[in-house]
């Protein structure tokens, strides 16, 4: 086993130190936010309401999501390998599920507190400068956090476990991807379900503005907020984090040995201390645009964590590769280590900076694309959603180039020896994650903007001015959660990658192991060959799964908004007091539908992504799993920009309307763009960004099966009944929730029309 020598020890040791600083950081940085005025009294109710029912929310999403955790828990134990390393393996799957889980409650618990003090903020001087650093430094807070536990998580399980803490940081890895789709799929369901709802009562049928008090939706449209966007995306991207991390430890030990295990850590470490410039030098200045502020802040941020990450290459690593410890054959490199480490790196974070651009671009109230959908709206609402799905469809395909890009630059940097590459595409992931603390401050940025807004048109006590602050601030926060968006699936993409060459590793170690290797059908189960027929079913298969998760994610918030939309509707009919403010809505029912209907929806998606890879590969065997791979991270990339950026589009060009053009509000064009952004609403929020982390779950129970699956296949002796039981289990248990869904889709269809057809009687 290879065991750290003293300065490597020493530099992981400071790595974890730095980590416990991120952490104190963060608090001193939450002191900060819940210093800052709350505002009336009235601000403070309808806060108090959004934050009861968030933390009701998420407790009851833990209770549901711990039976997940045991029972894998112990499946873990049941996978091949040292006993040493399963108990780690599975230890580390609960601690990084419960850091994934910390993380998203953690976001929440100060978003839903921070929220009242940006809409405070409005109604002071300055309200624009002071609300954007309240909710920047809500942001920064978790991202400091994200950073913390993540580096803190793999540092300490690289000082235990040394030589096998790859193998051991799978589970780590795995527990915070797991929660983090879970928590983004139930989140997602949540948030889009009541916004939906709220829009479509309220705004439609109505004509009342979108977060008036009349509407029962409004405090579930809010709450949505944080357990959707605050929650499930700080999950998502502490899961994106770790994952990364977990990927390139794995290659980087093959490849370089000692140095490459230790490495990435001192690259996401100079993460920790980016994210605290990025965090002070993010502020608004004089009458510019908070996502000029934001832009300058990160690409600052990501100058300096470029040059500290050439430095620390040059300082830690040695001069050529064959002073190196790695066992993967690298052919005749001669380039030298420092160089190239230094070039991922800088292509990770370029990639960053190129794909934080293009999303702005697309998504931008001020950008073309966004104004010719808003211009759409002139002619109603199927320009809209045609434009929308237009705009969503060219960025897909640009962004997936610009990634694609970015791997070829690694493969050229690489020489040409795919070990090599496959590890550079790890350290890029890692370069990219450098500026994941101003990332996530960008992302919670949006929901805490958007809370403000909703409690200042709901409390009364924000005047014109103040509501114009809220309402440009919540437009750039529609650009930053869809900018987070589009880097989070770019890191998604580098991890899933560089875990390919994590599976290809675990099939050669465990092939190594086979005295005997079988022939026939089982040379095509091994063959990594595009053009073998069952290679490419996995493809197809990988593929399929994609578009089927997103359709059942996105059918799921369609159920759940079609019942808050007659518990709206039923609220309206049986209490007109409502609409003349004599009587208070039953904002508690809509929370309880919300949390009922998400929660029952949660399993089957999750089911779906973590059985689907098992059944392929115990079915077909690691070839076509390797295909099933490729399929679902090429599907995934394009299936997720696009509903990110679509939806992003339809949410902006609403904005642009509701600011006057071509209008103004209550206009036709305005009912338009409205349909519009529902549409996008489950897009954005919910099946697109849960993309993220299923293409990584999949992966990493790829890796963690693969060894089971050759010893299964692979030696000429072998008993395929056993491989093929176990196939039909898993897709028994993938295809048993979907058509479980599918029942339970015609039950609800049915009930409801039942109940329509009883209140008009």
């Amino acid at each position: 086993m290879l065991e750290l020598g003293s300065t490597s020890t020493t530099v992981v040791g400071v790595i974890a130190v730095i980590a416990a600083l991120s952490l104190v950081f963060a608090m001193v940085l939450r002191r900060q936010v819940l210093a800052e005025p709350t505002g009336t009294p009235a601000m403070n109710d309808i806060g108090q309401a959004v934050q009861e029912g968030a933390s009701a929310y998420l407790s009851r999403q833990f209770r549901t999501l711990a039976l997940f955790v045991v029972i894998v828990f112990g499946l873990l134990f049941l996978l091949p390998g040292d006993s040493g390393v399963k108990v780690g393996r599975s230890i580390a799957f609960v601690v990084g599920a419960g850091f994934s889980a910390a993380i998203g409650y953690l976001g929440m618990w100060l978003a839903v507190r921070a929220n009242v003090r940006v809409a405070s903020a409005a109604t002071r001087p300055n309200g624009k400068l002071e609300g954007a650093r309240i909710a920047f430094r809500t942001g920064g807070v978790v991202g400091m956090s994200v950073v913390g536990l993540g580096l803190l998580g793999a540092a300490g399980v690289v000082l235990i476990y040394e030589g096998d803490a790859p193998a051991v940081l799978e589970g780590f890895g795995f527990g915070a991807a797991l929660l983090a789709m879970f928590m983004r799929v139930g989140g997602g369901i949540f948030t889009k379900a009541a916004d939906v709802g709220a829009d479509l009562v309220g705004k439609v049928e109505q004509g009342i503005p979108e977060d008036d008090p009349r509407n029962a939706a409004t405090i579930a449209d809010n709450v949505g907020d944080n357990v959707g966007d605050c929650a499930g995306m700080a999950a998502d991207l502490f899961e994106s984090y770790a994952v990364t991390l977990v990927a390139a430890l794995i290659l980087g030990k093959a490849v370089m040995g000692e140095e490459g295990l230790v490495f990435p850590l001192i690259v996401t470490a100079i993460g920790a201390l980016v994210a605290v410039l990025g965090v002070y030098i993010t502020k608004v200045r004089g009458t510019e645009s908070g996502l000029t502020a934001i832009y300058r802040g990160f690409y600052l941020s990501a100058l300096v964590g470029a040059i500290l990450a050439g430095v620390a290459a040059f300082v830690y690593l040695p001069s050529t590769f064959a002073e190196l410890s790695g066992t993967a054959d690298l052919g005749d490199i001669t380039a030298d280590p420092r160089v190239v480490a230094s070039l991922a790196v800088l292509v990770g974070i370029v990639l960053a900076g190129v794909i934080l651009w293009i999303t702005g671009y697309f998504t931008g109230t001020t950008s073309k694309p966004t104004l010719h959908v808003a211009a759409t709206s002139r002619t109603g609402a199927a320009t809209v959603v045609l434009s929308g799905i237009g705009v969503g469809f060219e960025s897909a395909v640009y962004t997936a180039g610009i990634i694609a890009a970015a791997i070829c630059a690694v493969f050229l940097i690489s020489g040409g020896s795919v070990w090599l590459a496959m590890f550079l595409i790890a350290l890029a992931g890692c370069g990219l994650l450098t500026t994941v603390g101003v990332i996530v401050a960008m992302d919670t940025f949006g929901p805490v903007s958007d809370n403000a807004q909703g409690i200042a048109e709901m409390s009364g006590d924000v005047d014109e001015e103040g509501a114009q602050i809220l309402t440009d601030l919540d437009a750039v926060g529609n650009t930053t959660k869809a900018i987070t968006k589009g880097i989070a699936i770019a890191t998604a993409v580098l991890a899933a990658t560089a875990l390919f060459g994590s599976y290809a590793g675990a099939v050669q170690e465990a092939l190594a192991d086979v005295e005997e290797i079988g022939g026939g059908l089982v040379s095509s189960m091994l063959s990594y060959e595009i053009i073998s027929p069952i290679t490419l079913v996995g493809v197809i298969l990988g593929a399929a799964t994609v578009f089927l998760f997103s359709g059942l994610a996105v059918d799921a918030v369609t159920r759940a908004a079609g019942a808050i939309v007659y518990e709206v509707r039923r609220q309206f009919r049986e209490h007109p007091g409502i609409m003349t403010y004599d009587e208070r809505p039953e904002y508690g029912r809509v929370v309880d539908i919300c949390t009922r209907d998400s929660l029952r929806e949660l399993a089957t998606p999750g089911l779906l992504a973590a059985f689907a890879p098992i059944a392929v590969g115990f079915g077909l065997g690691v070839g076509p799993l390797a295909g099933f791979l490729a399929g679902a991270i090429a599907c995934g990339v394009l299936m997720a920009v696009f509903l990110a950026n679509s939806g992003g589009a339809w949410d902006n060009a609403k904005k642009i309307v509701e600011d006057g053009a071509h209008g103004g509000k209550g206009s036709p064009a305005h009912e338009a763009t409205i349909i519009g952004d529902t549409v996008g609403d489950p897009f954005k929020d919910t099946a697109g960004p849960a993309i993220n982390p299923l293409i990584k779950v999949m992966n990493l129970v790829a890796v963690l099966i693969a060894p089971a699956v050759v010893a299964m296949s692979a030696p000429a002796d072998a008993n395929p009944a056993v491989r093929i039981g176990i196939a039909l289990v898993a897709a028994a248990i993938a295809f048993g929730a979907v058509i479980a869904s599918r029942l339970r889709a015609a039950r609800v269809d049915r009930e409801q029309t039942e109940a329509e057809e009883a209140s008009v009687a």
